[in-house]
């Protein structure tokens, strides 16, 4: 089963969108599925229900900062511009498939489903650490 079709399951099985996208790439981040569960449940719904950022979009953000992040050990180096950087290019590539990152839009035009949106930020994630 690729990374897509494991995500659209996970969300079948009760995950929100942002926990869907960021468990699939658990192997990449060197944190357990349950960990990342945690870490993004309250990211689902736009951001705490609220409609706002896609839960994709921000799983997005927090797998590219788990990638590209130094980490503590490397403080004050950071590499903070650069994983900045790499988010606003995900979040653009998304908005340009789906039309808007905010789940209010996506729902209220019906610009696709959930699962859609999961799997776009699989793969604008695939190809960003080159499994496309």
């Amino acid at each position: 089963m690729n990374r897509c079709e494991k995500a659209v399951k996970n969300h079948e099985k009760g995950y929100n969108c942002a926990q869907a996208v960021a468990c699939v790439f658990a192997d990449k981040l060197g944190y357990s599925d349950d960990e990342l569960f945690r870490l993004t449940e309250a990211f689902g719904g736009g951001m705490g229900g609220t409609q706002g950022v896609c839960g994709a979009v921000s799983a997005m953000v927090v797998v590219v900062g788990g990638i590209n992040s130094y980490g503590l050990d490397k403080l004050p180096e950071t590499n903070k511009k650069v994983s900045y950087g790499f988010a606003r290019d995900l979040m653009e590539k998304f908005q340009n498939r789906i039309g808007t990152i905010l789940c209010s839009d996506i729902k209220s035009k019906k610009l696709c489903s959930c699962d859609r949106c999961i799997e776009e930020a699989v793969k604008i994630l695939e190809e960003f650490i080159g499994e496309e």
